[in-house]
Protein backbone atom coordinates (compact mmCIF):
# COMPACT_ATOMS: atom_id res chain seq x y z
CA UNK A 1 0.00 0.00 0.00
CA UNK A 2 1.39 3.52 -1.47
CA UNK A 3 2.29 5.87 1.80
CA UNK A 4 0.11 9.09 1.07
CA UNK A 5 1.32 11.68 3.36
CA UNK A 6 4.17 12.54 0.51
CA UNK A 7 2.54 14.63 -2.40
CA UNK A 8 5.86 15.38 -4.31
CA UNK A 9 9.41 15.05 -3.76
CA UNK A 10 12.88 16.42 -5.50
CA UNK A 11 15.06 13.40 -5.86
CA UNK A 12 19.14 14.31 -5.56
CA UNK A 13 19.18 11.59 -9.38
CA UNK A 14 22.49 10.60 -10.83
CA UNK A 15 20.97 8.68 -13.66
CA UNK A 16 22.64 5.69 -12.53
CA UNK A 17 21.37 2.24 -11.61
CA UNK A 18 21.02 3.20 -7.89
CA UNK A 19 18.97 6.29 -8.15
CA UNK A 20 17.15 5.23 -10.97
CA UNK A 21 15.77 2.30 -8.69
CA UNK A 22 15.12 4.76 -6.13
CA UNK A 23 12.89 6.76 -8.42
CA UNK A 24 10.82 4.20 -9.01
CA UNK A 25 10.57 2.48 -5.71
CA UNK A 26 9.97 6.43 -4.65
CA UNK A 27 6.49 6.26 -7.25
CA UNK A 28 5.51 3.12 -5.98
CA UNK A 29 6.05 3.54 -2.33
CA UNK A 30 5.20 6.66 -2.22
CA UNK A 31 2.51 6.80 -4.86
CA UNK A 32 4.03 10.50 -5.33
CA UNK A 33 4.97 13.06 -7.98
CA UNK A 34 8.83 13.03 -8.38
CA UNK A 35 11.21 15.65 -9.40
CA UNK A 36 14.24 14.73 -10.28
CA UNK A 37 17.41 17.00 -9.72
CA UNK A 38 20.99 16.55 -11.40
CA UNK A 39 23.76 18.94 -10.68
CA UNK A 40 26.92 19.09 -12.64
CA UNK A 41 29.94 19.68 -10.72
CA UNK A 42 32.60 18.70 -12.76
CA UNK A 43 32.47 15.08 -12.29
CA UNK A 44 33.46 14.51 -15.76
CA UNK A 45 30.55 12.56 -17.34
CA UNK A 46 27.96 13.77 -19.58
CA UNK A 47 24.61 14.63 -17.78
CA UNK A 48 22.15 14.31 -20.69
CA UNK A 49 21.44 10.99 -20.30
CA UNK A 50 20.74 11.30 -16.68
CA UNK A 51 17.47 13.49 -18.55
CA UNK A 52 16.56 10.67 -21.37
CA UNK A 53 16.77 8.22 -17.91
CA UNK A 54 14.13 10.46 -16.05
CA UNK A 55 12.30 10.30 -19.25
CA UNK A 56 12.03 6.91 -19.34
CA UNK A 57 11.17 6.24 -16.15
CA UNK A 58 8.04 8.95 -16.33
CA UNK A 59 9.31 11.94 -15.29
CA UNK A 60 7.26 15.00 -16.98
CA UNK A 61 9.43 17.42 -18.80
CA UNK A 62 9.17 20.27 -16.63
CA UNK A 63 10.30 18.42 -13.77
CA UNK A 64 13.89 17.67 -14.52
CA UNK A 65 16.25 19.60 -13.04
CA UNK A 66 19.87 19.83 -15.23
CA UNK A 67 22.01 23.19 -13.46
CA UNK A 68 25.68 23.17 -14.26
CA UNK A 69 27.00 24.47 -10.58
CA UNK A 70 30.96 24.40 -11.53
CA UNK A 71 31.79 27.98 -10.90
CA UNK A 72 29.45 28.47 -7.67
CA UNK A 73 30.77 24.99 -6.38
CA UNK A 74 34.40 26.05 -6.31
CA UNK A 75 33.73 30.19 -5.68
CA UNK A 76 31.36 29.66 -2.80
CA UNK A 77 32.14 26.63 -1.44
CA UNK A 78 35.67 25.11 -2.33
CA UNK A 79 37.62 28.67 -2.11
CA UNK A 80 36.34 29.21 1.34
CA UNK A 81 37.32 25.89 2.19
CA UNK A 82 41.29 26.78 1.19
CA UNK A 83 41.20 29.62 2.63
CA UNK A 84 41.04 28.08 6.24
CA UNK A 85 44.00 25.13 4.72
CA UNK A 86 41.08 22.53 5.45
CA UNK A 87 42.11 19.24 5.65
CA UNK A 88 40.33 16.44 7.99
CA UNK A 89 42.50 14.12 10.55
CA UNK A 90 45.18 16.00 8.72
CA UNK A 91 45.14 14.56 5.42
CA UNK A 92 41.71 14.50 3.24
CA UNK A 93 40.75 17.56 1.09
CA UNK A 94 37.12 17.31 2.20
CA UNK A 95 36.09 17.00 -1.59
CA UNK A 96 33.09 14.85 -0.85
CA UNK A 97 32.23 16.54 2.27
CA UNK A 98 32.02 20.21 0.41
CA UNK A 99 29.87 19.41 -2.35
CA UNK A 100 27.28 17.96 -0.38
CA UNK A 101 25.90 21.36 0.90
CA UNK A 102 25.30 22.93 -2.67
CA UNK A 103 23.51 19.93 -3.98
CA UNK A 104 21.09 19.68 -0.70
CA UNK A 105 20.66 23.52 -0.83
CA UNK A 106 19.38 23.59 -4.59
CA UNK A 107 17.51 20.76 -4.01
CA UNK A 108 15.58 22.80 -1.68
CA UNK A 109 15.23 25.68 -3.55
CA UNK A 110 13.93 23.46 -6.25
CA UNK A 111 11.36 22.31 -3.72
CA UNK A 112 10.56 25.51 -3.04
CA UNK A 113 9.85 26.40 -6.47
CA UNK A 114 7.94 23.20 -7.20
CA UNK A 115 5.85 23.15 -4.23
CA UNK A 116 7.61 19.78 -3.41
CA UNK A 117 6.78 18.80 0.26
CA UNK A 118 10.04 16.02 0.49
CA UNK A 119 13.18 15.62 -0.67
CA UNK A 120 15.08 12.25 -1.16
CA UNK A 121 18.91 10.97 -2.08
CA UNK A 122 20.54 7.56 -2.35
CA UNK A 123 23.18 7.98 0.18
CA UNK A 124 23.58 5.14 2.85
CA UNK A 125 22.56 4.71 6.10
CA UNK A 126 25.87 3.67 6.76
CA UNK A 127 28.17 6.91 5.57
CA UNK A 128 28.42 10.40 6.14
CA UNK A 129 26.74 11.48 3.39
CA UNK A 130 23.16 10.52 4.61
CA UNK A 131 24.02 13.25 7.84
CA UNK A 132 25.85 15.84 5.07
CA UNK A 133 22.50 16.29 2.57
CA UNK A 134 19.44 15.79 6.07
CA UNK A 135 21.20 18.57 8.00
CA UNK A 136 21.52 21.05 5.40
CA UNK A 137 17.78 20.05 4.26
CA UNK A 138 16.78 20.71 8.12
CA UNK A 139 18.98 23.91 8.51
CA UNK A 140 17.15 25.78 5.18
CA UNK A 141 13.53 24.13 5.05
CA UNK A 142 12.97 22.79 8.86
CA UNK A 143 9.78 21.32 7.96
CA UNK A 144 10.81 19.26 4.93
CA UNK A 145 10.24 15.51 4.66
CA UNK A 146 13.11 14.10 4.04
CA UNK A 147 13.27 10.38 2.65
CA UNK A 148 16.20 8.08 2.42
CA UNK A 149 15.57 4.89 0.83
CA UNK A 150 18.19 3.37 2.15
CA UNK A 151 16.86 3.26 5.55
CA UNK A 152 13.73 2.34 4.40
CA UNK A 153 13.31 -0.26 1.64
CA UNK A 154 14.43 -3.84 2.26
CA UNK A 155 16.72 -4.06 -0.81
CA UNK A 156 19.73 -5.57 0.95
CA UNK A 157 22.02 -6.87 -1.49
CA UNK A 158 22.84 -5.92 -5.12
CA UNK A 159 20.89 -9.14 -6.85
CA UNK A 160 17.79 -7.47 -4.89
CA UNK A 161 18.54 -4.11 -6.69
CA UNK A 162 19.20 -5.97 -10.08
CA UNK A 163 16.13 -8.20 -9.44
CA UNK A 164 14.08 -4.62 -8.83
CA UNK A 165 15.22 -2.87 -12.22
CA UNK A 166 14.79 -5.71 -14.30
CA UNK A 167 10.89 -6.40 -12.82
CA UNK A 168 10.09 -2.77 -13.73
CA UNK A 169 11.98 -2.29 -17.00
CA UNK A 170 14.54 0.01 -15.89
CA UNK A 171 17.67 -0.08 -17.92
CA UNK A 172 20.70 -1.88 -16.47
CA UNK A 173 24.38 -1.32 -18.31
CA UNK A 174 26.56 -4.51 -18.50
CA UNK A 175 29.22 -2.90 -16.00
CA UNK A 176 26.55 -3.04 -13.47
CA UNK A 177 25.16 -6.59 -13.64
CA UNK A 178 28.41 -7.79 -11.63
CA UNK A 179 29.31 -6.91 -8.43
CA UNK A 180 30.69 -3.49 -8.09
CA UNK A 181 34.75 -3.58 -7.52
CA UNK A 182 33.94 -0.34 -5.70
CA UNK A 183 31.93 2.96 -5.87
CA UNK A 184 33.06 6.40 -7.23
CA UNK A 185 32.03 9.91 -6.39
CA UNK A 186 33.44 12.49 -8.21
CA UNK A 187 33.82 16.34 -8.97
CA UNK A 188 35.70 19.44 -9.89
CA UNK A 189 37.79 19.22 -6.69
CA UNK A 190 38.51 15.30 -6.15
CA UNK A 191 37.32 11.83 -7.04
CA UNK A 192 36.91 9.28 -3.96
CA UNK A 193 36.92 5.26 -4.41
CA UNK A 194 35.12 2.76 -1.61
CA UNK A 195 34.08 -0.50 -0.91
CA UNK A 196 34.76 -3.99 -2.12
CA UNK A 197 38.81 -4.18 -3.52
CA UNK A 198 39.57 -1.10 -0.89
CA UNK A 199 37.56 -2.59 2.30
CA UNK A 200 40.71 -4.48 3.41
CA UNK A 201 43.51 -1.57 4.39
CA UNK A 202 46.12 -4.00 4.62
CA UNK A 203 45.58 -4.46 1.16
CA UNK A 204 47.63 -1.48 -1.72
CA UNK A 205 44.96 0.23 -3.76
CA UNK A 206 44.99 -1.42 -7.31
CA UNK A 207 46.07 0.71 -10.33
CA UNK A 208 43.04 0.31 -12.09
CA UNK A 209 41.04 2.23 -9.00
CA UNK A 210 43.17 5.51 -9.88
CA UNK A 211 40.95 7.84 -12.52
CA UNK A 212 41.91 11.37 -12.01
CA UNK A 213 46.02 11.08 -11.47
CA UNK A 214 48.55 9.09 -13.63
CA UNK A 215 51.23 7.22 -11.90
CA UNK A 216 54.02 9.38 -10.58
CA UNK A 217 56.20 6.76 -11.55
CA UNK A 218 55.05 7.50 -15.35
CA UNK A 219 55.16 11.37 -14.55
CA UNK A 220 57.50 13.01 -16.33
CA UNK A 221 61.02 13.10 -15.98
CA UNK A 222 61.53 17.09 -16.10
CA UNK A 223 59.73 19.12 -13.31
CA UNK A 224 57.03 21.30 -14.18
CA UNK A 225 57.14 24.86 -13.29
CA UNK A 226 54.43 27.26 -12.83
CA UNK A 227 52.70 30.41 -10.80
CA UNK A 228 49.74 30.61 -9.11
CA UNK A 229 48.50 34.46 -8.63
CA UNK A 230 46.01 35.22 -5.64
CA UNK A 231 43.79 37.99 -4.37
CA UNK A 232 42.50 37.93 -0.58
CA UNK A 233 43.43 34.35 -0.23
CA UNK A 234 41.40 33.68 -3.25
CA UNK A 235 43.17 32.01 -6.81
CA UNK A 236 42.53 34.00 -9.37
CA UNK A 237 45.46 33.17 -12.33
CA UNK A 238 48.30 30.45 -13.33
CA UNK A 239 51.14 32.12 -15.00
CA UNK A 240 49.84 35.29 -15.72
CA UNK A 241 46.37 34.25 -16.98
CA UNK A 242 43.65 35.59 -15.27
CA UNK A 243 41.12 32.59 -15.12
CA UNK A 244 37.79 31.96 -13.01
CA UNK A 245 37.41 29.73 -10.58
CA UNK A 246 35.90 26.43 -12.07
CA UNK A 247 38.65 26.80 -15.13
CA UNK A 248 41.41 27.65 -12.38
CA UNK A 249 40.71 24.06 -10.89
CA UNK A 250 39.99 22.63 -14.26
CA UNK A 251 43.59 23.82 -15.24
CA UNK A 252 45.18 22.74 -11.99
CA UNK A 253 43.66 19.15 -12.27
CA UNK A 254 45.26 18.91 -15.18
CA UNK A 255 48.58 20.04 -14.20
CA UNK A 256 48.69 17.95 -11.49
CA UNK A 257 47.26 14.60 -13.27
CA UNK A 258 49.96 14.69 -15.49
CA UNK A 259 52.82 15.00 -12.83
CA UNK A 260 50.72 12.08 -10.83
CA UNK A 261 50.00 14.89 -8.04
CA UNK A 262 47.31 14.25 -5.42
CA UNK A 263 46.64 10.61 -4.22
CA UNK A 264 46.02 9.54 -0.48
CA UNK A 265 45.19 6.34 0.68
CA UNK A 266 43.10 7.05 3.80
CA UNK A 267 41.40 5.18 6.57
CA UNK A 268 38.91 7.92 8.24
CA UNK A 269 36.81 8.16 11.47
CA UNK A 270 33.51 8.47 9.96
CA UNK A 271 30.79 10.83 11.99
CA UNK A 272 28.05 7.88 12.45
CA UNK A 273 31.14 6.17 14.45
CA UNK A 274 32.89 3.41 12.20
CA UNK A 275 36.56 3.49 10.42
CA UNK A 276 36.05 3.87 6.94
CA UNK A 277 39.05 2.94 4.22
CA UNK A 278 39.03 5.58 1.10
CA UNK A 279 41.11 6.64 -1.74
CA UNK A 280 41.31 10.00 -2.89
CA UNK A 281 42.56 11.80 -5.73
CA UNK A 282 42.51 15.21 -5.30
CA UNK A 283 45.54 16.86 -8.37
CA UNK A 284 44.79 20.75 -8.44
CA UNK A 285 43.69 21.04 -4.72
CA UNK A 286 46.50 19.55 -3.44
CA UNK A 287 48.62 22.06 -5.85
CA UNK A 288 46.29 24.98 -4.30
CA UNK A 289 46.60 24.10 -0.66
CA UNK A 290 50.28 24.20 -1.19
CA UNK A 291 50.42 27.34 -2.89
CA UNK A 292 47.91 29.25 -0.15
CA UNK A 293 50.01 28.29 2.47
CA UNK A 294 52.78 29.76 0.55
CA UNK A 295 51.69 32.92 -0.05
CA UNK A 296 50.06 33.26 3.17
CA UNK A 297 54.17 32.66 4.73
CA UNK A 298 54.87 35.53 3.79
CA UNK A 299 51.74 37.84 4.29
CA UNK A 300 50.23 36.43 7.50
CA UNK A 301 51.50 37.83 10.72
CA UNK A 302 52.81 34.31 13.02
CA UNK A 303 49.99 35.35 15.72
CA UNK A 304 46.94 35.44 12.94
CA UNK A 305 48.83 32.44 10.95
CA UNK A 306 49.13 30.53 14.35
CA UNK A 307 45.55 31.07 15.28
CA UNK A 308 44.35 29.74 11.59
CA UNK A 309 46.04 26.63 11.87
CA UNK A 310 44.26 26.20 15.32
CA UNK A 311 40.98 26.64 14.30
CA UNK A 312 41.39 25.11 11.21
CA UNK A 313 40.43 21.20 12.49
CA UNK A 314 37.58 22.38 14.30
CA UNK A 315 36.35 24.00 11.02
CA UNK A 316 37.78 20.86 9.00
CA UNK A 317 35.32 18.50 11.64
CA UNK A 318 32.40 20.92 10.60
CA UNK A 319 32.48 20.42 6.81
CA UNK A 320 33.05 17.35 7.07
CA UNK A 321 30.30 15.98 9.42
CA UNK A 322 28.13 18.20 7.05
CA UNK A 323 27.22 21.75 9.46
CA UNK A 324 28.06 24.39 6.68
CA UNK A 325 25.13 26.04 7.05
CA UNK A 326 25.66 25.82 10.93
CA UNK A 327 26.40 29.51 13.37
CA UNK A 328 29.50 28.37 14.43
CA UNK A 329 30.76 27.97 10.98
CA UNK A 330 29.90 30.96 9.87
CA UNK A 331 31.74 32.47 12.96
CA UNK A 332 34.94 30.69 11.95
CA UNK A 333 34.21 31.69 8.14
CA UNK A 334 34.00 34.89 9.06
CA UNK A 335 37.56 34.94 11.18
CA UNK A 336 39.04 33.23 8.47
CA UNK A 337 37.98 35.58 5.86
CA UNK A 338 39.24 38.60 7.90
CA UNK A 339 42.54 36.93 7.78
CA UNK A 340 42.62 37.10 4.13
CA UNK A 341 42.76 40.51 3.42
CA UNK A 342 46.18 40.73 2.78
CA UNK A 343 46.70 37.51 1.32
CA UNK A 344 47.45 38.48 -2.35
CA UNK A 345 50.69 37.79 -4.68
CA UNK A 346 51.90 34.97 -6.64
CA UNK A 347 53.79 31.71 -5.61
CA UNK A 348 55.78 29.69 -7.62
CA UNK A 349 55.78 25.99 -7.52
CA UNK A 350 57.42 22.93 -8.83
CA UNK A 351 55.39 19.84 -9.56
CA UNK A 352 57.41 16.81 -10.22
CA UNK A 353 56.39 13.24 -9.74
CA UNK A 354 53.50 13.16 -7.31
CA UNK A 355 55.77 16.27 -4.99
CA UNK A 356 54.44 19.94 -5.16
CA UNK A 357 57.20 22.07 -3.79
CA UNK A 358 56.95 25.64 -3.23
CA UNK A 359 60.12 27.45 -4.39
CA UNK A 360 59.35 31.35 -4.79
CA UNK A 361 56.73 33.60 -3.20
CA UNK A 362 56.17 36.96 -3.39
CA UNK A 363 53.52 39.89 -2.80
CA UNK A 364 53.29 43.98 -2.31
CA UNK A 365 52.05 42.86 1.55
CA UNK A 366 54.54 41.07 2.45
CA UNK A 367 56.12 40.45 5.82
CA UNK A 368 59.11 39.31 5.11
CA UNK A 369 61.93 41.81 5.80
CA UNK A 370 65.12 40.78 4.21
CA UNK A 371 67.89 43.01 5.76
CA UNK A 372 65.84 42.05 9.36
CA UNK A 373 66.36 38.45 8.57
CA UNK A 374 70.16 38.68 7.20
CA UNK A 375 73.19 37.90 9.14
CA UNK A 376 74.77 40.55 7.76
CA UNK A 377 75.15 43.75 9.59
CA UNK A 378 72.97 46.36 8.79
CA UNK A 379 69.62 46.02 10.33
CA UNK A 380 68.97 48.85 12.89
CA UNK A 381 65.25 47.26 13.50
CA UNK A 382 67.06 44.69 15.61
CA UNK A 383 69.51 44.70 18.61
CA UNK A 384 71.00 41.42 19.34
CA UNK A 385 71.35 42.08 23.16
CA UNK A 386 67.53 42.71 23.70
CA UNK A 387 67.48 39.03 23.32
CA UNK A 388 69.19 38.34 26.11
CA UNK A 389 66.22 39.63 28.34
CA UNK A 390 63.94 38.43 26.13
CA UNK A 391 65.15 34.44 26.49
CA UNK A 392 65.91 35.24 30.77
CA UNK A 393 62.26 36.21 31.23
CA UNK A 394 60.94 33.29 28.92
CA UNK A 395 63.35 30.84 31.11
CA UNK A 396 61.89 32.14 34.38
CA UNK A 397 58.86 29.84 35.32
CA UNK A 398 61.78 27.10 34.08
CA UNK A 399 64.33 28.24 36.39
CA UNK A 400 61.67 28.15 39.01
CA UNK A 401 60.65 24.51 38.27
CA UNK A 402 64.05 23.50 38.15
CA UNK A 403 65.00 25.52 41.45
CA UNK A 404 62.01 23.14 43.39
CA UNK A 405 63.29 19.56 41.63
CA UNK A 406 66.63 20.30 42.79
CA UNK A 407 65.49 21.52 46.63
CA UNK A 408 63.39 18.04 46.56
CA UNK A 409 66.10 16.24 44.64
CA UNK A 410 63.40 15.17 42.07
Amino acid sequence: MPKTSVKKVVLAYSGGLDTSIILKWLQQTYGCEVVTFTADLGQGEELEPARAKALLLGIKPENIFIEDLREGFVRDYVFPMFRANTVYEGQYLLGTSIARPLIAKKQIEIAEKVGADAVAHGATGKGNDQVRFELTYYALKPDVTVIAPWREWDLRSREQLIAFAEAHQIPIAKDKRGDAPFSVDANLLHASSEGKVLEDPAQEVPDYVYSRTDNPEDAPDKPTYISVEFERGDAIGIDGDKLSPATLLTRLNALGKANGIGRLDLVENRFVGMKSRGMYETPGGTILLAAHRGIESITLDRGAAHLKDELMPKYAELIYNGFWFSPERDMLQAAIDKSQEYVSGSVRLKLYKGGVAVVGRESPYSLYDQELVTFEEGAVAYDHRDAEGFIRLNALRLRTLGQRKKKLKL
